[in-house]
């Protein structure tokens, strides 16, 4: 699996495209472990929105595309949508762990 990896101000998101499913790494937990980090479990999606020029995307979660989730990336520096806030920065090996887990 190749997957499609988008940071946003408090999770990390894999999206496994060839099964239409994502998870989420949620950043900033105080889990009193090594990894410092929670992912959820898989969820199937039906289509991943992404417009040029904006940081914006939409999972919609069902085939009708009544349920959806919004979020943005995070930027880098000036973050105007976390308060310019630096999120924590997840390995590869942490990604891989969390796509294989």
């Amino acid at each position: 699996m190749d997957p499609l990896v988008i940071e946003s101000c408090h999770s990390t998101w894999v999206f496994d495209q060839e099964r239409m499913r994502f998870r989420r790494i949620l950043k900033g937990l105080d889990l009193g472990h090594a990894h410092g980090h929670a992912t959820t479990g898989w969820r199937p999606y039906h289509g991943l929105e992404m417009t040029d020029g904006s940081d914006n995307f939409v999972v919609v979660l069902n085939p009708e595309g009544t349920q959806l989730l919004r979020s943005w990336r995070h930027l880098d520096g000036a973050c105007a949508y976390c308060g310019q806030q630096q999120t924590m920065e997840l390995s590869l090996e942490q990604v891989r762990a969390a796509i294989h887990g």
